[in-house]
Order: structure tokens, then C-alpha cells, then sequence
């Protein structure tokens, strides 16, 4: 017949296993999670442009990017799957535009940058881009590739742009032009939006006033495809 002790000993066993069941289900819960992620109804707002300030305001349609029932970021455009798990978006906020001597803030919407949404974690990022401009720049995604013509810091140069996501560096940064954006260039005039080819994976940029220039995309490697020579070698 079990003592006293025996059965305190045994209850306190049974408390420990039931203590780890607990912890387990707990974990077991917190890993499993299931992210809800939708998008609001489209909304037009009015888009002041910074640099070209004596104009009109134009039309931007935006859509709130809600993660389990709350609103994380704002968005406009279509998302781009890069994965089942991955997609990315690209960002509209406010921002208050006004002066020390105004009586209350001024907001006005902006265009953002882009944003790594994963459906699994149900986390928002950043993408880091490489000389992209939120207002001369328009981007091309090609799976986990964006290209984009990029603008130098002091906006005199143009660059052919193709970034990858999780790399720090870009996988192409080619000049296109030493003329500059002028003050008041329209939005996305960096160059026309650049245009991808696959089997093999190609891109390719036509800025304005210059040769389109194609480039092959291997991994991590580029090469300078001479479409002339290509032209010559189907005849």
C-alpha cells in the first residue's frame, strides 16, 4: 500500500507532466498561429506633387493592408506574389505638411517605397532599394527581382537598376544617363517602365532620348545583350 510520501511524490510528477503538456500545447499554439491578411476598398485621394508644386494635385487610388483585424500600412497598386508565402506591395502614407506658424497639421498622401509582406509571421518590412526614387522611379518585379531606373543623390544621373530581395547589393547598377532629372519632370520619368523577358530571363531599360539596353540575368551575374548582333545572327 502506497505511503503518504509515495503518493505526494507521485503528485507532484503528475503536476510536472502536466505543467510541460501545458507548455508544449502553448508553444505548439504560438507557432501555429494563423495570420489573417486582407486588403481595404479602394480609395481615391488627392497626391500633391512635391516638385511641381503649381500644379494640380493628382488622383492616387489607395487600400489599407489589414493584418489580423488591424490596419498596418496603406498600399496602392497590385501586390506581386514572390512566393505563396511572399508578396510585396508598395506603400502610400501621410505626412504632415505643415508650417511652425500654421495653426494645426496639414496631412497629404505620398507614395512610399516597397514593403515585404509574409503571410506566415504576418510581418511588414521594409524593402531595401538602391537609388530608388518614390517619385521619378517606376518598378518592374520579375520573381524575387525588381528593375527600376535609379536616380543619384544629387539627381544627375540615372542608373538601370535591378535589385534582389535579401541582397544588400545590387545585382545590376549600369549608368544610363549624365543628364539629370530636371525640376519639373513628371512622375516616373526616370525612364519607361522596364520590361522582362523569360527563357532567359531578361531585362530591359529604354530611357528617354537613349538606346534600349537589354541585360541577361544568370543568379547573380549580368551580361550586356547586343541586340543588333542578335538581330543579325536570326537573318
Amino acid at each position: 500500500m502506497p505511503t503518504l510520501t509515495d503518493m505526494a511524490g507521485l503528485r507532484t510528477k503528475v503536476g510536472r507532466w502536466v505543467a510541460c503538456a501545458v507548455l508544449l500545447a502553448t508553444a505548439a499554439g504560438a507557432t501555429t498561429k494563423v495570420h489573417v491578411i486582407s486588403f481595404g476598398k479602394w480609395t481615391s485621394v488627392q497626391w500633391f506633387l512635391v516638385a511641381r508644386t503649381d500644379e494640380k494635385p493628382l488622383a492616387l487610388k489607395i487600400r489599407a493592408l489589414v493584418v489580423d483585424g488591424r490596419v498596418k500600412e496603406y498600399m496602392l497598386g497590385a501586390p506581386h506574389d514572390v512566393t505563396e508565402r511572399l508578396f510585396v506591395v508598395r506603400r502610400a502614407f501621410r505626412v504632415n505638411d505643415s508650417l511652425a506658424e500654421d495653426s494645426g497639421p496639414r496631412w497629404q498622401w505620398q507614395r512610399g517605397g516597397w514593403l515585404l509582406v509574409d503571410r506566415m509571421t504576418g510581418r511588414v518590412s521594409a524593402v531595401n532599394l538602391p537609388d530608388f526614387d518614390v517619385y521619378y522611379s517606376a518598378a518592374s518585379w520579375y520573381r524575387d527581382y525588381v528593375a527600376y531606373c535609379g536616380v543619384a543623390e544629387d539627381g544627375k544621373k540615372t542608373y538601370a537598376m535591378v535589385a534582389q530581395l535579401n541582397r544588400r547589393k545590387p545585382v545590376l547598377k549600369k549608368p544610363l544617363s549624365n543628364d539629370g532629372i530636371s525640376e519639373d519632370a513628371a512622375p516616373d520619368s526616370a525612364c519607361s517602365v522596364p520590361i522582362w523577358q523569360r527563357s532567359p530571363v531578361r531585362i530591359s531599360f529604354e530611357p528617354g532620348g537613349g538606346p534600349k539596353q537589354t541585360f541577361a540575368i544568370r543568379g547573380h551575374v549580368v551580361d550586356l545583350v547586343n541586340d543588333a548582333d542578335e538581330e543579325e545572327g536570326t537573318k
